[in-house]
């Protein structure tokens, strides 16, 4: 995205040669810089991280008010609308239809139920799964949601925040036990978030029910915080199997980002 005034002037050439709608690009890359910065910012930030002049940002300010796509809070600052969590749900279950072809992949290639899951808020909301063709074998709802702490995907995708961000939202959550192999503290949560970056890839071993086994990598690049996994039963996912699946999952997790990023054509 553009990030100083010479940047918002070749992102408008190009814009302006590919057809584009020098507004509509401005608006939204105005929509994601809010999203970026927490979701409330005022006017002179927008203007310094966009390089737009202020009279600019305003006018499209108000018609994202208009809209309801933003709203403007009693001390004058901007914060994302509620309209956008309509579009933001509607995306997610998108995505998670986009993803389906590769997690039937993965439990043609891994014999074991595949899952993708999204970071919403502080909290993991499974949006796809393709279960397992074997009798015995893991579900888990679509829409579906966990806290982070316990979950294979939930570490893989915390695993690059902040140890003060990933601090934040403990502290916001809890850590309650799903069962006596649950992570309850932070500084085990960060050490296990370090083994992860480590090894590439993510466990839950027991964590969040007893006897299953879940692997997990992040989705690289996703356009929102995303990755994808396998579960079942600690007697079939073993340590050997892992040395097996974690590289499919790798694999997977790569096509799919790449994917993703060509949706926008």
């Amino acid at each position: 995205m553009p990030t100083s005034s010479a940047s918002t002037t070749d992102s408008t050439k190009s814009s302006s040669s590919s057809g584009g709608v020098q507004s509509l690009e401005r608006a939204f890359d105005l929509l994601e810089r809010m999203a970026d910065a927490g979701g409330e910012v005022g006017l002179s930030e927008l203007s310094v991280s966009s390089g737009l002049p202020l009279p600019t940002i305003h006018r499209l300010m108000r018609t994202l008010v208009v809209c309801g796509y933003v709203r403007q809070q009693p001390n004058r600052r901007y914060a994302l609308g509620p309209r956008l969590i309509r579009l933001g749900e509607s995306a997610s279950r998108l995505l998670g239809t986009w993803a389906r072809p590769y997690l039937a992949r993965l439990v043609e290639e891994t014999g074991e139920t595949a899952n993708m899951a999204l970071l919403d808020g502080d909290e993991i909301v499974y949006v796809a799964q393709v279960p397992s063709k074997h009798s015995m074998r893991m579900f888990t709802e679509v829409g579906r949601r966990v806290l982070p702490h316990s979950t294979g995907v939930g570490k893989a995708l915390l695993a690059d925040l902040p140890a003060d961000e990933v601090r934040a939202l403990l502290s916001r959550t809890g850590m309650p036990a799903a069962t006596d192999k649950t992570i309850t503290t932070p500084d085990g949560f960060l050490a296990a978030l370090a083994e992860v970056r480590d090894l590439g890839y993510a466990v839950d071993d027991n964590e969040q029910e007893i006897g299953v086994r879940c692997l997990a990598v992040s989705v690289p690049d996703s356009p929102t915080a995303a990755a994808i996994s396998i579960s079942g039963p600690a007697g079939r996912v073993t340590e050997a199997a892992t040395e097996r699946i974690v590289p499919v999952l790798q694999q997977v997790a790569a096509e799919l980002s790449e994917a993703l990023a060509n949706t926008g054509g």
